[in-house]
């Protein structure tokens, strides 16, 4: 059982609901990095996301390109991330890390060499933006091989044959993106995701996570009623980048702390 299946076994025992944090890797420096990822820990985060800077992140909006951009100005590589992970690992062995990007940096440095490379440093699973079900044969071998889950999104406009393939190859949860755009946009539809989310937990056997336009707690809690799990990225990295270098941790705890408890009262 991976980290990620023993994390929501555990949840679902405790009739509770899993809280996904995203932050960029090197964002807002380096030095930064693995303090914000004990921090998101303790602040109630069941499964930290790692983003990978990348230089043309498609998915994203507005603030997390701006985190990839700082994190690049600072020279912030994979194999880099794979050190933070691995500096983590020391004093946390229990909280799932799944590395969240895109298919360059980790083609770059080849399936297998990453897949081994990343297991050795700790991380759980791994989520390529731009390789869909199609095209992930090869990665998804060369992870399954080290024992890695293959994280995929899922959207609203997902055709069932592609839902198909993600419930073949996908292991320890599926990220739904609840609305048609970017990380950070505010339109979410909760009458679409209550209608969504029974069939697709029913189709693929596994977590559901829900994540992009979920910016406060009280959207945290209504997606918590419906959802295995909340992920909130662009409203961490917002506070990161408007937050004093000396507040960062101490701001970011708060935040989470407070998304935790909206969860939690789900």
């Amino acid at each position: 059982m991976s980290r990620i299946e023993a994390k929501f076994e555990s949840l679902r025992k405790q009739n509770r609901k899993a809280l996904i944090a995203f932050i960029t890797a090197g964002d807002p420096e380096p030095a930064a990095t693995v303090p914000l990822m004990h921090a998101l820990s303790k602040a109630g985060a069941d499964i930290i996301e790692l983003g990978v800077p990348f230089s043309d992140p498609m998915a994203d909006g507005p603030t997390i390109q701006r985190s990839s951009e700082r994190a690049l100005k600072h020279g912030v590589g994979l194999r880099d991330i794979l050190a933070m992970v691995r500096e983590f690992r020391r004093t946390n062995g229990e909280t799932p890390v799944v590395l969240m990007g895109y298919d360059n940096p980790v083609e770059a440095m080849g399936y297998e060499t990453f897949a081994a490379e990343a297991k050795g440093a700790g991380v759980d699973g791994v989520l390529t933006v731009d390789c869909p079900p199609e095209e992930s044969s090869e990665l998804v071998r060369h992870l399954a091989a080290q024992g890695l889950d293959p994280i995929f999104l899922l959207s609203p406009t997902t055709p069932p044959a592609r839902v198909e393939k993600v419930a073949k190859y996908a292991r320890g949860f599926v990220y739904y993106v609840s609305l048609k755009g970017v990380t950070g946009a505010a339109h979410l539809d909760l009458s679409e995701l209550s209608g969504k989310l029974p069939q697709l937990r029913t189709r693929l056997g596994l977590p559901v996570g829900v994540g992009f336009g979920i910016r406060d707690g009280a959207t945290a809690q209504a997606v918590a009623k419906l959802a295995d799990a909340v992920v909130v990225g662009s409203r961490i990295v917002e506070e990161i980048e408007r937050s004093a270098r000396e507040r960062v941790v101490d701001n970011v705890t708060a935040l989470v702390s407070g998304l935790r408890a909206a969860v939690d009262a789900a």
